[in-house]
């Protein structure tokens, strides 16, 4: 978002994909990676959006979705193409556009973790690190991702219905 450098990834991003990668590699050696524990995270993951905390399925993808608006409208005005489809079909800024995205969700991912990290101990009674990260990933990056493409492209027709006037 504001003062994002899409240069750099920012201390924020890259904390917030260090906490990741431990997350996960923690899971998978406390839990394993088996049918069971593929189950268990489905089944948890159907079960949350109606049980205590329900708010943060709808907090988490709410700050993505205004990470989103600020950042498609950038693109729209910057004259970028959508940030998937530039990150398909364009190399040679994949980069940066990786970072930009990054930077952006930083804060909501890290949120994320912490409130899908409280949920589990308060309502589990356990923590499983590896589903924290896939439903903040969830819950997070992926609405900014959908909502940042979508975002772009109606800007985008939009500039140019003014364009043509």
């Amino acid at each position: 978002m504001a003062g994002s450098d899409p240069e750099r990834l920012g201390s924020l991003a890259r904390l917030v994909i260090g906490l990741g990668v431990l997350l996960v590699l923690a899971g998978i050696a406390v839990h394993g990676i088996t049918v069971g524990t593929f189950a268990r995270i489905w089944h948890d993951l159907v079960e949350r959006p109606d049980g205590p905390m329900a708010f943060r399925c709808i907090l988490q993808p709410a700050m993505a979705a205004i990470a989103a608006v600020h950042d498609g409208l950038k693109d729209a005005r910057g004259g970028n193409r959508p940030f998937v489809e530039t990150m398909l079909r364009d190399p040679t800024k994949r980069a940066a556009r990786l970072r930009e995205g990054l930077n952006a969700t930083a804060r909501i991912l890290l949120l994320g973790l912490v409130m899908d990290g409280l949920y589990q101990t308060f309502v589990l009674r356990r923590f499983y690190p590896s589903e924290a990260v896939i439903v903040a990933l969830l819950l997070a990056l992926l609405p900014y991702v959908i909502l940042r493409g979508l975002i772009t492209r109606a800007a985008r027709r939009r500039l140019a219905a003014q364009r043509v006037q």
